[in-house]
């Protein structure tokens, strides 16, 4: 019972020492509700349903939020975040010493951008990003799982980066102007 209280009083002391100390979590946004609309990637590879499952994953992280959420119908959203998958390499594999393949080198190049429907601004833009995993290929042959797995990871990769990329865009316009310009005060 002494070892839960002492855990309980622990975190709680972290979370107000976090707290307060301005620190926030970027993973978390609770600022005005905002709708982005996410439409399907095009796929400009051979290699059906990626785009399926790249708006399967962006649509996975923005559902993080309560306070965003996401649409198919433009008309009705704040902010855009549309893209590409331009290319998708498979395999590139390392060999070791006894010539076996050890790792599979998967590359996917992907473009985005965040554009405000409201002001017609930009916010965010990507014109090609080259995205690459490496995954141990199992009983020393690259399978066909290796590289699904390894393509998973990357789209859920860059699913978590335009998620929080989208959340920093958000929280920046949102500032009031004198709070982009505050100054600390000097040290006495």
């Amino acid at each position: 019972m002494k070892t839960l209280i002492t855990g309980l009083l622990l975190f709680l002391s972290i979370t107000a020492l976090l707290g307060g100390c301005g620190y926030y979590f970027p993973h978390i946004y609770e600022g005005p509700q905002v709708t982005v609309y996410l439409p399907e990637w095009k796929n400009r590879t051979n290699q059906l349903d990626i785009d399926t499952k790249m708006y399967r994953s962006l649509s996975g992280w923005f559902q993080k939020s309560k306070a965003i959420s996401t649409t198919k119908i433009k008309e009705n959203a704040d902010l855009a975040l549309a893209g590409e998958i331009i290319s998708l390499d498979l395999p590139s594999a390392a060999w070791d010493e006894n010539s076996v393949a050890n790792v599979v080198k998967v590359r996917l190049k992907v473009r985005y951008v965040l554009k405000d429907l409201k002001s017609d601004e930009i916010l965010w833009e990507e014109p090609g990003k080259q995205w690459s995993e490496d995954s141990a290929a199992g009983n020393n042959m690259i399978s066909l799982e290796d590289e699904n797995r390894a393509v998973e990871k990357i789209i859920d990769d860059i699913s978590q980066r335009l998620y929080i990329g989208t959340l920093d865009r958000i929280r920046k316009k949102n500032q009031k102007p004198d709070q982009t310009n505050q100054k600390l005060p000097a040290p006495k």
